[in-house]
């Protein structure tokens, strides 16, 4: 990761903790891929991809996260959830930062 890299999700995590989240896992890997930042919202357990962006130009950060990277997510999700018992409720969220913005969006990625 380059410190373009570390430096987004330092102030993700940073900006999750001030929202009252506790952040459980930071950059888990395996086979699948890798969840940035995995944290916890009362019982629920949330993924959490960051995607960072100089500026918001053809379409900045959000739209950054194409399908095959939602099901890599997703696929990385269940193999942690695997070492866990018993499952918790779980979501998916994205913190994006286009240049200076950072921008929350919640639950915004589906397991079918």
């Amino acid at each position: 990761m380059n410190d373009r890299g570390a430096a987004a999700e330092q102030r993700a995590a940073d900006f999750i903790a001030t929202q009252g989240l506790k952040l459980v896992a930071r950059n888990w890997r395996c086979r699948f891929g890798e969840i940035d930042l995995i944290a916890k919202e009362g019982k629920t357990l949330i993924f959490i991809e960051v995607r960072a962006r100089r500026h918001a130009q053809f379409g900045g950060a959000a739209s950054s996260i194409q399908r095959s990277k939602q099901e890599k997510l997703i696929r990385t999700a269940q193999l942690y959830l695997q070492s866990i018992s018993p499952v918790p409720p779980c979501r998916f969220d994205a913190i994006c930062i286009d240049g200076d913005d950072l921008v929350w969006l919640k639950d915004c990625i589906q397991a079918d």
